[in-house]
């Protein structure tokens, strides 16, 4: 149990990272391109905009998930890196179907996968949200300066 405990939260602490590296990564893209987004037409920029975010947030989820299943896999707890795939993506987004499920010896391994989608669907939904706000109050200030 505490050795499945252990195993998960360093699991977690790796998504963490991934998603903070994603985070950052998403600022210096942002600071490079936000003169543009500033100038006239903004509407399509805003609309690329949340299609680009939302394409990064996408990519982020999916690396997680490839995260947890090559770990389940890896221990064990499944007998295919599809199986595990399709656990973890069902897991991680707290589906809980329960067609799949792994040994009773890793329940809570399982468990923690779905804490950790939750977390990141939470934080990365809050990004999506922040960036579409503060590029379009950047974009309403810029108008009412010209």
């Amino acid at each position: 149990m505490f050795g499945q405990i252990a195993l998960g939260s360093v699991l977690l602490i790796l998504n963490i990272l991934v998603m903070a590296s994603a985070a950052l990564i998403l600022e210096v893209g942002f600071r490079r391109v936000h003169p543009w987004l500033l100038r006239p037409p903004q509407r399509l920029k805003l609309l690329a905009m949340l299609v680009a975010v939302g394409l990064w947030v996408l990519v982020v989820v999916t690396a997680g998930v490839w995260i947890w299943a090559f770990a389940m896999f890896t221990l064990g707890a499944f007998a295919s890196l599809e199986e595990a795939t399709y656990f973890a993506l069902v897991a991680f987004t707290t589906l809980g179907l329960g067609d799949v499920v792994p040994p009773e010896d890793w329940r809570i391994l399982a468990a923690m996968a779905a804490v950790n989608g939750f977390l990141s669907f939470g934080l990365l939904t809050a990004l999506l949200v922040e960036a579409l706000r503060q590029v379009r109050l950047t974009q309403l200030e810029a108008r009412h300066k010209d």
